[in-house]
């Protein structure tokens, strides 16, 4: 079944554009590019009417059961989730060698620092993988996983409880061409990164998974330099959806993979 949701697409412009995150020196400060909300047509997966695969569409929804249940407060829980990530991708991606350099928990309220990521877009850009993997793993180590097959891979999880509005979609790379991107720079107060916006299209092909419980994952590619396509995604703000009973919690693992 198809549902309407509204999404902030970026634009077209000759002008450079960018995120400027902790902005003033303000944490969580987030000072954003033009964005043009949009109406699309998204499809359930939860229907059965269509199905996704990582190898062909890069993403997938697996079950997966977390044994931590606080991702809150003290970083205690990192060490297991860590490993219990890195044993579901060895399982569902054939992963040799898995690093998770970051996690970030979301909740759809207007009062916290860090909120659904409500622009269309991936996490970087060609270039900016590649120096996220020099910053992350060191300039000698980066050069040896750059000579095999490597990706960037994220794991979305709701937390808490199942997801009743601003469920996390996605633009099948089928659907879209390479002129859809546009290159979105991240400036932080330390560094500076680039990701890959995408602007309407009509074409665009929107799926996405109702009703997600914390036993339920979505695994989905970001880069990969042997070419698998990178996915755009972005919360969706459901048509009717404002009545829900507790608001999206989430948490986003970002993770090299080297395969």
């Amino acid at each position: 079944m198809q549902n309407t949701a509204t999404v902030n697409y970026h634009i077209a412009s000759s002008e450079p554009q960018a995120f400027y995150i902790d902005a003033d020196g303000e944490t969580g400060k987030l000072l954003s590019p033009e964005l043009v909300p949009t109406q699309v047509r998204v499809q359930d997966l939860g229907d059965g009417e269509v199905s996704v695969d990582f190898v062909r569409d890069s993403v997938s929804f697996v079950r997966n059961t977390s044994s931590v249940r606080d991702f809150g407060g003290s970083d205690d829980w990192q060490k297991t989730y860590d490993e219990e990530l890195k044993q579901l991708l060895r399982q569902q991606l054939g992963a040799e060698e898995v690093v998770i350099f970051d996690h970030t928990v979301r909740t759809d309220d207007p009062e916290s620092e860090r909120q659904p990521a409500r622009n269309v877009h991936s996490d970087y850009s060609p270039s900016g993988a590649h120096q996220r993997l020099k910053d992350i793993l060191g300039h000698q180590r980066a050069s040896e996983w750059e000579t095999g097959h490597f990706g960037f891979v994220n794991i979305w999880r709701p937390i808490r409880c199942t997801i009743q509005s601003t469920p996390l979609g996605f633009v099948l790379p089928r659907s879209l061409g390479p002129k859809d991107w546009v290159p979105i720079e991240l400036i932080y107060p330390n560094r500076t990164g680039q990701i890959m916006g995408l602007i309407p299209n009509e074409s665009h092909e929107w799926v996405y998974l109702s009703k997600m419980t914390p036993e339920d994952v979505a695994i989905f590619n970001i880069y990969d330099n042997r070419g698998l396509a990178s996915i755009a995604h972005s919360a969706l703000d459901m048509a009717g959806g404002g009545n829900a009973r507790a608001p999206r919690m989430s948490i986003e693992s970002r993770t090299l993979v080297k395969y």
